[in-house]
């Protein structure tokens, strides 16, 4: 296979922790059930760019909410993203030291994927694509017609690993091989059958 393309959360990071989300809740003073709630309802449009971040805080607070409270939460957000699955970034590693190509594709808004350039696991991806930036997601078939396009290879040719079934369906009926991750040392497996 030509491209070997990543998710991110809950593949090269663990998934947000629960102790973070109630964090974020309790620094705009929101009841963390609401606010949960409202974070996952908005998230998809907020990861297209339909969104503002200033929009789609509001929208999860249920009032409108300030700059400063927007930056904080941003920050938090990024954060509760940036616990590395140590497993799995070790093997992206690995790829990357083998000299194979690798690639990311996350459904994440424009100000979480600029946080998450910084990290150095994700800084070490040369090729990475954000929906936010793209102003499309998973599962929609035009996100992986892009990635194709983007890296301009055969879809066969492109391994898709993500943790979400419907992310690899998508992925899946626009040509590409998908990966269901469910930890690093199944995924270890599967490449190397798939490689």
């Amino acid at each position: 296979m030509t491209w070997i393309v990543f998710d991110y959360g809950g593949v090269l990071s663990l998934p947000q922790p629960e102790s973070d989300a109630e964090a974020m809740a309790r620094a705009v003073d929101a009841d963390p059930d609401d606010f949960k709630r409202g974070y996952w309802e908005h998230r998809l449009e907020f990861d297209r760019a339909g969104l503002s971040p200033l929009a789609y805080w509001s929208a999860v607070v249920g009032r409108p909410v300030t700059q400063t409270e927007v930056a904080r939460l941003v920050a938090m957000d990024v954060a509760s993203w940036a616990y590395p699955d140590e497993g799995t970034v070790a093997l992206l590693g690995e790829l990357i030291g083998a000299g194979r190509n690798v690639a990311l594709l996350s459904n994440a808004p424009v100000c979480v994927g600029d946080g998450l350039d910084e990290l150095p696991w994700i800084a070490a991806i040369g090729r990475r694509f954000y929906s936010g930036r793209m102003g499309l997601v998973k599962p929609d078939r035009e996100i992986y017609d892009e990635l194709v396009r983007a890296l301009d290879a055969d879809p066969s040719k492109i391994v898709f690993i993500d943790d979400r079934e419907e992310n690899i369906e998508g992925a899946e009926r626009a040509g590409l091989t998908g990966v269901h991750f469910t930890d690093a040392a199944a995924l270890r497996g599967a490449l190397s059958r798939a490689l």
